[in-house]
């Protein structure tokens, strides 16, 4: 049980600087695969590519953090 409670409070830890990082740099520049659609008075944006890439960046940053003990 206390792995899952650290585990819960690294996960924390990393959502909070992702969006702090978010809320400081609104306008991250956008990766190939980013969906966007304009409209007139709309814009929709869907980070497929930049939610691929964080999710390997993170699942190899996770494995090395809990492989090392």
């Amino acid at each position: 049980m206390k792995n899952a409670g650290v585990f819960i409070m690294i996960s924390g830890l990393i959502l909070f600087i992702m969006g702090l990082v978010l809320f400081l740099l609104p306008s991250l520049p956008k990766i190939p695969g980013d969906i966007v659609i304009k409209r007139k008075g709309f814009t929709f944006i869907f980070p497929l590519g930049t939610s691929i890439l964080l999710s390997l960046l993170l699942t190899l940053l996770l494995n090395l953090i809990f492989k090392g003990k």
